[in-house]
């Protein structure tokens, strides 16, 4: 089946959306003081070194970047896959004891991500408090979670899906909205 592409943000988009969301953490933290930036397996943790660096250009001061691995917490996988894998899940190298910990990931969709990484988070520490930002909120949620930082909100249908490609992965900034072909969804 054809997958139809196209392209809702290119790397001046995501550049603008992320320096804004830098702006607005600044903002709502009164600074930076105990805000600490987890970015959530895989294109969350480029974003939350890239809000790192445009927080330390406004600030002066670069805060601790730490990355979290949410596959053994997810919902959707046997409890002995979520027992086994939960000691390679980390925060690194942070102790988010106390701290304004900022979730980074790349699409918010339907919560579940976002609640795993809560999950794993409130089993290394308790932080002061949990903040959500993300590049692209596409709805659909099946939890009550809403970020606190948004890129984009992009509308989407249950037949679409939102594909982010960050350089430091993909090797090309762009954000497309991918869609399955209905002429031959429906032969």
């Amino acid at each position: 089946m054809t997958r139809l592409k196209r392209q809702i943000m290119d790397a001046d988009g995501i550049r603008r959306a992320i320096t804004r969301i830098a702006h607005e953490i600044v903002e709502r933290n009164k600074g930076t003081e105990n805000v600490v930036l987890v970015g959530v397996k895989s294109r969350g943790i480029p974003l939350a070194y890239r809000l790192a660096r445009l927080v330390e250009k406004i600030e002066g001061i670069k805060p601790p970047v730490g990355f979290i691995d949410i596959t053994p917490y997810r919902d959707d996988l046997l409890y002995n896959d979520l027992v086994q894998g939960k000691e390679n899940a980390a925060v690194f190298p942070l102790d988010i004891s106390e701290k304004v910990v900022v979730l980074v990931d790349d699409v918010l969709y339907t919560g579940r991500s976002a609640r795993a990484a809560m999950e794993a988070l409130m089993e290394r520490g308790r932080p002061f408090f949990i903040q959500l930002a993300v590049l692209v909120d596409r709805g659909h949620r099946e939890l009550p979670i809403r970020p606190d930082f948004v890129g984009k909100n992009v509308p989407t249908s249950r037949h679409e899906s939102i594909e982010v490609c960050l350089e430091e992965i993909d090797e090309v900034d762009e954000v497309l909205i991918v869609e399955d072909n209905k002429e031959e969804r429906f032969s």
